[in-house]
Parts: C-alpha cells; structure tokens; sequence
C-alpha cells in the first residue's frame, strides 16, 4: 500500500491545477483564525506557490500535501513546516476546509499517515503543533494519536474584538 494512503484517504502534492482551490481555501477568513494569515493571497503568488512546492523538503523545509477521500474529492491539506534537518523535528499543521467533512475522522486517517510518511520516509524523530486553546476539535485530535501538551503561550494570540487566548504547544515523539 502506498505510504500516502490507507484506503479511506490519500495525501497528494500539490498540483497546478490546484490553484483555484488553494485560492478558495487560503482567503477564507474563517481558515485565516486557525493558519495566523491576516491578508488575502493573490492567485500569483499562490501560483508560483505551487510551482515551487516540487522542491524536496531537505531545500525549502516544508511540505504541503492535499488531503483527498477515495473519490478524489479534495477536503483539506497537511503540511510538515518548520522542518529541522538536523534535529530531525518539524511542525505539523492540518485542516478540513469543509464543515460537513468535518468529525469524520478524515484528519485524524491524515493525520496518521502524515506522522508515519515523517518517522518512516523522512527520518524525522518528533512533531510539534501549535493549537489555539479554544479549538476543542484540534487539541482532542492531537491528543488522539498521542501528541502531548508540553507547554502554553500565555495571552498569545489576539482575537480581534474578544481580547487574547492562550496557545497550547503540543509534541510527538514519532516511533
């Protein structure tokens, strides 16, 4: 079986017939809460996003996949960003951008093969995630394939007309 997929979804680069979703997904301002982006992203940049994504993880230090069911109904990406070659870590981000694909567990069958593809293919030794404190669905999905909660930036991130909230440091020892 192939170490992107298990049957119920696949991970896939990203390719140029990507941009008019990638241009949907990353000028949602509700994606824009949970990926700290605060502006709009232009069709040409998100292009040459792409063009670039084919370089090899060791050069640009990250990795952006599409998660996509079996019927090639793309629902969300997954990235391994932050990639430390020498400590062999790296930060791991993943979304569903469709509320009704959510809680089903699709990024939780991601997530999973993400994790094996980093220790397996990549070498890589842990994962970390960093997780609003009032986004319930992220922290109990990190917790389910054993992330642990290392740590609290106090008052870290700012919700424009709310104040401020906490974001939660989680990591993974992958074996």
């Amino acid at each position: 079986m192939n170490t992107l997929s298990n049957g119920f979804v696949k991970l896939r680069a990203l390719e140029p017939d990507d941009l008019e979703l990638l241009y949907a997904w990353e000028n949602d301002p509700e994606v824009w809460r949970v990926s700290n982006t605060h502006a709009p992203i232009s069709k040409y940049m998100l292009a040459n996003y792409i063009k670039s994504s084919d370089q090899d993880i060791w050069e640009s230090r990250q990795l952006r996949l599409v998660i996509e069911l079996l019927d090639n109904q793309q629902v969300g990406s997954i990235e391994i960003f932050d990639f430390d070659p020498f400590h062999l870590r790296a930060g791991v981000g993943v979304i569903i951008f469709a509320d009704e694909e959510r809680r089903k567990g699709i990024a939780s069958q991601a997530l999973q093969l993400l994790m094996n593809y980093a220790h397996n293919e990549l070498g890589i030794y842990q994962l970390y995630a960093n997780v609003a404190e009032t986004n319930e669905a992220s922290i109990a999905l990190f917790r389910k394939l054993g992330f642990l909660q290392t740590g609290c930036k106090t008052d870290w991130l700012r919700i424009p007309g709310k104040g401020w909230e906490c974001e939660l440091i989680f990591q993974c020892k992958l074996s």
